[in-house]
Parts: structure tokens; sequence; C-alpha cells
């Protein structure tokens, strides 16, 4: 029994401990001359789509839930929030070349196709990023449509 009561008070001191790994939670400035939503003068109903399912992980407006400052929890969200900036950022848009534009666009519209985004674990916590058939309908012929015309 001593030793179950050791094992539990530190494993209770080691979580503790790891909560003092500091996590850099901090948005960096948006500039709306580059940011897709303002610069594409995003129609209202496609920019909350947008927001609600995509911005958390793929811009620099992120909002952490509560959760997201436990470790190492934390570890983890902030790791897929890195991740998906560094595959697509929609606050810096503007900064991208042409190409680099085009396959992000290819791209969001086979993950939106295939329900791989969001992410099912995200969407598990964030009622707002569960969307529907017809919200990805409407965001694969947003995409689609700036691809065709070149507008992006």
């Amino acid at each position: 029994m001593k030793t179950a009561k050791k094992i539990i008070l530190w494993t209770l001191v080691a979580f503790a401990l790891i909560q003092l790994i500091p996590i850099d939670r901090v948005n960096k400035p948006v500039d709306s001359k580059v940011n897709f939503v303002q610069m594409k003068q995003t129609p209202e109903k496609v920019s909350t789509l947008l927001k609600n399912a995509c911005y958390d992980c793929h811009s620099d407006e992120t909002v952490y839930p509560k959760y997201a400052y436990v470790a190492p929890i934390s570890w983890s969200v902030k790791s897929h929030v890195n991740d998906g900036r560094q595959h697509l950022n929609f606050s810096v848009w503007g900064n991208y070349n042409k190409e680099l534009k085009e396959n992000m666009l290819d791209r969001s519209i086979e993950a939106l196709k295939h329900k791989t985004m969001p992410l099912p674990g995200y969407i598990v916590y964030h009622d707002e990023a569960k969307l529907t058939e017809a919200e990805r309908a409407l965001l694969i012929q947003y995409f689609e449509e700036m691809l065709k015309s070149k507008t992006y």
C-alpha cells in the first residue's frame, strides 16, 4: 500500500511540475491587408464557417480553450496549431505566391470532400466546427470558384 501511495504522490508532483513548462499561446498581430477574409472580402456566411471551423488552427487568430492550458494537453494543442499554420495560415494569405495558393486551395477542397478537416478530435469539443454537408459544399464551391477565376 505504501508503494501505491508513493506512486500516486510522485505522479501528482510530476503533473504539477509539468504545468510550469511554458507554452507560447500568443498570436502574432494580424494584418488585414493579407488576411484571407478581409483581403478576399469573403461573404459573411463563408467567413463565419472559416472562422468557426478553420481559423483556430489555420490562422494567427487562435482562441485557446481552457483545456489548452493544462499540460500535457497544452503541448498537443500547440503542436496541432503549429502544424496547421505550417500547412495553411489564412492570416498571411496575401504573402503566399500563386502556386502555393492554388495548392492550398486544392488541398482544402480535398480535405473538405474527404471530411479530414476539421480534425475529428477537434469537432468533438467544438460544436461550431461541425460542418454540415451544405456548409462543406459552400466552402468547396467558394474555393473552386476562386481557382476557376484565378482570384486568389
